[in-house]
């Protein structure tokens, strides 16, 4: 999350008082969310411009919106992500993490040793593994479903959350069987949800620039819509902060909402601001941005509380990707999930995140009380696990050691405000 000149303090006003100080057209917008009223994709381009005392205005109506949607509970699951091959041909502009074969850094990880890595999770409080990998091309057409068969005969109570919807084009490839049976098998042989990943900005012209290989838009929605038929619920994602804009980020929510309102099968949805460090796309494309401002990342959060709520009410923020202080802030912006403990992060570490790949359950509560609200462990489909408001979870070593004087809650123990927006 690159510094830019000039920062403002967001000043927290009550809701009233900070909408008193908007400007007309921004207060007639947040007058509407906050009389429950739907905020249309124009309205949330306009949004999207916010600063100064609109921008105080916006995040003060997230705030409330997200009081009202959620409460004071922010959730998190404890999970092990498992990256079961960097092997991938795709070539996306944007991702530093595939390999060809012969790399030498290339792997596939054995089916026992996926099954290891679920077994030490669940061992460690695990509740789900998260499996994604590349598309390899030596992978056979039912290596999905033998990933499947390892975690579920090792570990059955394990939820799987696997599969993005591009993994899933490439399932129904390489089975040669129709979508709505791929999927349905899917779910029989132990799916329990899918990543709503791969969608980057639902834009025909964008999607053009990142890769010229990956799935379209159209075919990104008719796979989750697929899996939403099927039963198989997904999370929703947007990439930001390279060569898209709030033209692309409104609509691109907006679909969303109309997909959530046919199928209902999206469980929270997930800004990931753009990692530019080791990416082609930084380094290739003229118009390339080195990933969202702190101001863009403010707004998307804020915009995305108000433009789903009533539909998808909540809204995840990647500690990964902005790092655990800018996520602590997100919690004042309409956020209301930290998402998962990760104990390996590889996708976002190869595109140049230098965030860490693990906070534990401990940390997260640690965090959530920082923020002045409850820290609620719960499951992939927003269970509660665990209540601890009044207790503490256990105090586990990262599984992944860090390097010396690494501490992703350094910040807490600093007498400094928040890190805040910035034009």
């Amino acid at each position: 999350m690159p510094d830019t000149p000039n920062p403002v303090q967001i000043d927290r006003k009550p809701v009233e008082a900070a909408l008193a100080s908007a400007s007309p057209v921004i207060r007639a917008i947040l007058d509407r969310a906050i009389e429950g009223r739907t905020i249309s994709r124009q309205e949330g381009e306009i949004l999207f411009s916010a600063s100064a005392t609109d921008l105080d205005a916006l995040v003060s109506t997230a705030d409330e919106i997200r009081r009202r949607r959620i409460g004071d509970r922010v959730t998190f699951v404890t999970v092990r992500n498992i990256n079961f091959t960097n092997v991938c041909y795709m070539a996306c502009q944007f991702c530093n993490f595939g390999v060809r074969k012969e790399a030498k850094s290339a792997e596939l990880l054995s089916l026992d040793e996926v099954a290891n890595r679920a077994e030490e999770a669940w061992q460690r409080g695990g509740t789900e593994v998260c499996i994604q990998g590349g598309l390899h091309p030596d992978i056979p057409g039912d290596h999905y479903f033998r990933l499947l068969d390892a975690v579920k005969t090792r570990v059955p109570q394990m939820h799987v959350h696997a599969f993005s919807p591009f993994e899933i084009w490439y399932g129904v490839k390489k089975s040669r069987k129709p979508l709505r049976d791929y999927l349905t098998a899917l779910k029989s042989a132990g799916l329990g949800s899918m990543p709503g990943t791969a969608a980057e900005i639902l834009d025909t012209e964008i999607r053009l620039q990142l890769t010229r290989n990956k799935l379209s838009a159209d075919e990104w929605e008719r796979i989750i819509r697929a899996a939403h038929e099927a039963g198989i619920r997904t999370t929703a994602t947007i990439m930001y902060g390279h060569i898209d804009g709030p033209a692309h980020w409104a609509a691109h929510i907006d679909r969303i909402r109309s997909i959530q309102i046919d199928t209902g099968g999206f469980t929270e949805f997930v800004p990931l601001g753009f990692v530019h460090e080791q990416t082609r796309l930084f380094r290739d494309h003229p118009q390339a941005r080195p990933g969202p401002t702190i101001t863009e990342n403010i707004r998307m959060h804020a915009v995305a509380r108000l433009m789903l709520a009533g539909f998808i009410d909540n809204i995840q923020v990647s500690w990964v990707k902005l790092g655990p202080e800018a996520a602590r802030f997100m919690l004042d912006c309409g956020v209301n999930d930290l998402g998962g403990t990760l104990m390996n992060e590889s996708i976002s570490r190869a595109a140049g995140s230098s965030h860490g790949q693990e906070i534990t359950p401990a940390e997260m509560v640690r965090i959530i009380r920082s923020a002045g609200r409850i820290p609620i462990q719960r499951n992939t489909l927003y269970g509660m696990v665990a209540d601890y408001s009044e207790s503490d979870p256990d105090e586990i070593a990262p599984l992944v050691s860090r390097k010396q004087g690494a501490d992703p809650l350094a910040f807490l123990k600093r007498p400094a405000p928040h890190p805040v927006a910035a034009e």
